[in-house]
């Protein structure tokens, strides 16, 4: 073998072996979306170009992302099991921050003609935007009503309005733990929000 296909693979090796450690590993402080953001600026970039994009306040959208995934990058649901005790693959294809679903990335990834990936944590966010800006247009539900978009993107638009979550006391609890998170953060924001733009424009890029 050639010197230079040896090295080719090497780097190809080095490469793969370095890669998960790229990843922005969750904020030491999850309960706060000022704590979140002063551990990670391009977070709060992020979240401002999702809110001037698609109108879902930053508030909403974190609350949903610490619900879905707690802020780990490649979430997966829980694993699926035969007769209780033999595992058989995941109860959804829910995947990354957003814990978005094939389907459902894949019609974000038609309707806005952006790649992505479930990931990262900026096209995570953007789906969220995309999804609860599409659950206001079809079915009126506003943006700021946590509550509604919450069950809305959990159970799909038709489930929402099958009115499926009526039967899960389970998930309507949830919806109410989001919904108060997004308040939380809300607040906090308030707080924290002027600090975190004058930081941005520092930013030289």
């Amino acid at each position: 073998m050639s010197r230079t296909r040896i090295l080719n693979r090497l780097g190809i090796i080095t490469a793969m072996i370095l890669l998960p450690g790229c990843a922005t590993p969750p904020p030491d402080n999850p309960s706060n979306v000022c704590a979140i953001f002063e551990q990670n600026p391009d977070w709060f970039e992020a979240a401002v170009e999702m809110e001037d994009s698609w109108g879902t306040p930053i508030q909403v959208a974190m609350a949903f992302v610490k619900q879905e995934s707690a802020f780990v990058h490649d979430a997966l649901p829980p694993r699926d099991y035969v007769l209780g005790i033999l595992p058989w693959g995941r109860v959804s294809s829910a995947y990354g921050y957003a814990q978005a679903q094939d389907p459902a990335w894949s019609d974000y990834q038609k309707a806005t003609d952006n790649g992505g990936s479930r990931t990262d944590f900026a096209d995570a966010l953007q789906f969220i935007g995309w999804y609860t800006s599409e659950t206001h247009r079809q079915l009126g539900v506003s943006q700021w009503d946590v509550y509604r978009q919450y069950l809305a993107y959990h159970e799909g638009r038709g489930g929402f309005q099958r009115g499926s979550f009526e039967r899960k006391p389970g998930l309507k609890r949830v919806a109410r733990k989001v919904e108060q998170q997004a308040k939380d953060y809300g607040w906090q924001l308030k707080g924290c929000r002027q600090r975190l733009e004058d930081n941005l424009s520092w930013w030289p890029f």
